[in-house]
C-alpha cells in the first residue's frame, strides 16, 4: 500500500552534507573516458565553429568601412567571403550537434546499465531503505537531465565561453579604452550569478528528490493496485501522491522563479553596459576616434560576449540539476551492501551434494534491529534429505530460507553448504545449485515458456513442457490461445493464484538444482492442484536436499525430519508421529489442523 502521509523526499527539508557543486559532474569521467576520440570530435568541431563566429565581425567590418570606396568588386568578394564563412559555420554546427549528441546518448546509456547493473545485484536489505520507485527515478528522469547536459548544454557552455574569451581579447585588440569599460560590468554579472545560483543549486535539488518521491510513491500503489481498489482507497492514494506532486511542482516554480530572476537581472546588466558603451563608441565615431566599421566591429563582439554570458547564466541553472543527479546516480554505484563476495572465493566441489549446515546462527532484519529474527540455530541436514519448518508465523522458517540464499548475512555464527561457509563462495556460484519456489510466485511479463525456461535458460522446449507436466501446469497452459507462447501479462495477472505456484514449481523442476527450496509452494493450491504438485514434490526431492516452509501440516507429513520453531529458535524436532507424541506446540498445531480438517468434513 502507498505510504499514509507524504514523506518528506531524502535531503528535500536540510541539504546533505556532501557537496553539491558543479564539480559533482567529474563523477561523470569514468564514463567519458572510454569516448576519448568521440570527445576530441567534438571539441575539434565545437572549436571550429566558435573561431568562425568570431571572425564574422572582421567580415562585416570590412564591408562597412568599404561601403564608400565605390569598389563594386571588392565590396562583393567580402559579401562572398561572409556568406562562405556561414556555410562553413553551419557545417561545423551540424557536425557538432551530431557528435554531441551521440556522445550524451552513448554515455547516458552506459550510466543507465551501470547503475542496473548494480541494483540489480543489491541484498533484500538495501532496499529495506529505499523504494524502487525512486531507484527508478534515478535511472529514467536523472539520466535524462544528465542526457540533457552532455548532449547539448555542456557543448553550448563550451561554445560560449570560447566565444566569451576570444569575444573579449578581440574586443580588447579593437578598442582598450571600450573594453575596459565593458569589464566594469562583470563583477556586477558575477555576483547575481555567485548569489542566485547556490539558491538554485538547493532548490534543484530538493526538486529531484520529490520527483523520484513521487515516483515511488506512484510505483508503490500501482504495484498494489488490486489491493488499493479492492479496500477502495482510490481516492486517498490519489490524493497521497497529488500531495507530493504538488509540493514537487512547488519547488519547481520556487527553482523556475529563482533562475528566471537570475537570467532577467544578467541579461539587463549585460545589455545596459552594452547600451552604454554603444553611446560613447557612437560619440568617437563622430569625433574620428575611430571609424564605424571598427565601432561595429565592437559591438557585434560585445553583444556576443554579452550573448555568451547570458547564455552560461542560463546553462549554470541546467549544470547544477545535473551535479546533482550526477550525485544522486554515485550515491546508488557508491551504495555499500552489507552483503558482498569474498575477494578470492572458495570453489565447491562437484558434484554438490547439498549439505547444509547452521552453526550457531543468529540473525536479525536490518530494519528490526532489536528483535531477533534466529537465536542461535544449529542444525545440520544432510544430503538428500527432506527438513521441513513449521512454527507460528514470525518464528523464523522464511528467514532459515533467505539465509541459505545469503540474502543477508548472520549477526553472529555459519551457515555452510558442502562444507564451505556461504561467505567464502560467489554469490551466483552457489545459487546455481539451489532451485527457489517462494510463496509469492513471480511471474514475468513474458510467454508461459520463457516464465518457466528462466529456471534454466538453455532448456529446450521438450524440457520446459515436461517440467510443466511435473507440476500440474501443462493442462492450463495447453488451454491457454497461445499455448506456452501465451503472454502472461505483468506480474501475471492472467493467472490465478494456484496456477501462478505450478508456473514457479514448473521453473524450479526444470532448473534440477541439488538443494531445494519451498517456502509455501503450495499455500496457494486448490486441494487436487495440491494432490498432483506433492506428487511432483516428492518425486523431485528425491536425492536432493530438500527444506520445506509450510504452515499446512498435510504437506509436511513425509518429511524425513520436521523442524518446530518459535520466536527464532527451535524447539523440537522429528518425524510427524515422533512430534505428536511428544506433544508441546507441534502436537498441538497438528490437532487444530487436522480436528478442523476433520470437523469440516
Amino acid at each position: 500500500m502507498a505510504r499514509n502521509t507524504a514523506t518528506p523526499a531524502p535531503g528535500a527539508t536540510e541539504e546533505r552534507e556532501k557537496s553539491r557543486r558543479i564539480g559533482e559532474l567529474r563523477a561523470l569521467w569514468p564514463f567519458l573516458k572510454p569516448r576519448k576520440l568521440l570527445i576530441l570530435a567534438a571539441l575539434a568541431a565545437l572549436t571550429f565553429t566558435a573561431s568562425i563566429s568570431l571572425t564574422l565581425p572582421l567580415a562585416v567590418r570590412r564591408v562597412v568601412d568599404n561601403f564608400r570606396t565605390g569598389d563594386l568588386e571588392l565590396l562583393d568578394r567580402y559579401f562572398m567571403a561572409a556568406l562562405g564563412i556561414a556555410l562553413m559555420m553551419a557545417l561545423g554546427t551540424g557536425l557538432r550537434y551530431a557528435l554531441v549528441t551521440r556522445l550524451g546518448e552513448r554515455v547516458v546509456a552506459d550510466i543507465r546499465k551501470a547503475v542496473f547493473d548494480r541494483v540489480i545485484g543489491m541484498s533484500p536489505a538495501f532496499y529495506e531503505n529505499i523504494m524502487t520507485g525512486e531507484v527508478l527515478s534515478r535511472i529514467t528522469t536523472d539520466t535524462t537531465l544528465i542526457q540533457s547536459v552532455l548532449g547539448s548544454s555542456a557543448s553550448i557552455a563550451l561554445r560560449n565561453l570560447l566565444i566569451f574569451f576570444g569575444g573579449l581579447t578581440l574586443m580588447l585588440l579593437t578598442s582598450a579604452k571600450l573594453t575596459g569599460m565593458v569589464l566594469l560590468i562583470v563583477p556586477a554579472v558575477v555576483i547575481p550569478i555567485l548569489t542566485l545560483g547556490r539558491r538554485l543549486r538547493r532548490m534543484s535539488k530538493e526538486n529531484q528528490d520529490w520527483i523520484a518521491a513521487s515516483s515511488g510513491n506512484a510505483g508503490e500503489a500501482l504495484g498494489a493496485v488490486q489491493t488499493v481498489q479492492a479496500y477502495t482507497q482510490e481516492i486517498s492514494s490519489r490524493g497521497r501522491f497529488a500531495e507530493i506532486t504538488e509540493i514537487s511542482y512547488d519547488v519547481a516554480l520556487r527553482r523556475i522563479a529563482t533562475r528566471a530572476w537570475m537570467t532577467v537581472i544578467v541579461i539587463f546588466l549585460v545589455f545596459s553596459g552594452v547600451v552604454g558603451v554603444l553611446w560613447i563608441g557612437a560619440n568617437d565615431v563622430r569625433t574620428g576616434g575611430m571609424t564605424e566599421g571598427t565601432l561595429v566591429q565592437f559591438v557585434i563582439y560585445a553583444v556576443m560576449v554579452a550573448g555568451s554570458v547570458a547564455a552560461l547564466s542560463e546553462i549554470w541553472g541546467e549544470l547544477q540539476r545535473a551535479a546533482g543527479a550526477t550525485e544522486r546516480l554515485i550515491e546508488l554505484l557508491e551504495a555499500e551492501d552489507t552483503v558482498s563476495d569474498p575477494a578470492q572465493p572458495e570453489t565447491l566441489a562437484r558434484p554438490v551434494t547439498g549439505e547444509i549446515v547452521f552453526d550457531h546462527v543468529s540473525f536479525t532484519y536490518p530494519s528490526r534491529p532489536d528483535t531477533r529474527a534466529l537465536d542461535d540455530i544449529s542444525l545440520t541436514v544432510q544430503p538428500g534429505e527432506t527438513v521441513a519448518f513449521v512454527g507460528p508465523s514470525g518464528a523464523g522458517k522464511t528467514t532459515i530460507i533467505q539465509l541459505i540464499q545469503r540474502f543477508y548475512d548472520p549477526a553472529s555464527g555459519r551457515i555452510l553448504l558442502d562444507g564451505l561457509a556461504l561467505t567464502d563462495l560467489r554469490r551466483d556460484a552457489f545459487r546455481a545449485h539451489i532451485a527457489l519456489v517462494p510463496q509469492d510466485a513471480v511471474i514475468f511479463a513474458a510467454s508461459a515458456r520463457d516464465n518457466i525456461r528462466f529456471g534454466r535458460p538453455g532448456a529446450t522446449d521438450a524440457e520446459v513442457e515436461a517440467a510443466a507436466h511435473a507440476a500440474a501446469a501443462h493442462d492450463f497452459i495447453a488451454a491457454l490461445p497461445d499455448g506456452y507462447d501465451s503472454n502472461f501479462g505483468e506480474r501475471g495477472v492472467m493467472l490465478s493464484g494456484g496456477q501462478k505456484q505450478r508456473i514457479a514449481i514448473a521453473r524450479a523442476i526444470l532448473r534440477d538444482a541439488p538443494v531445494l527450496l519451498l517456502d509455501e509452494a503450495t499455500s496457494a493450491l486448490d486441494a487436487e492442484s495440491e494432490r498432483l504438485v506433492q506428487a511432483a514434490v516428492d518425486g523431485l526431492s528425491q536425492d536432493r536436499t530438500t527444506l520445506i516452509v509450510a504452515h499446512r501440516l498435510a504437506t509436511v507429513k513425509k518429511a524425513d525430519r520436521i523442524v518446530v520453531m518459535d520466536q527464532g529458535r527451535i524447539v523440537a524436532t522429528g518425524t510427524h508421529d515422533e512430534l505428536v507424541e511428544q506433544g508441546g506446540l507441534y502436537a498441538r498445531l497438528a490437532r487444530l489442523q487436522f480436528t478442523e480438517g476433520l470437523a469440516a468434513e
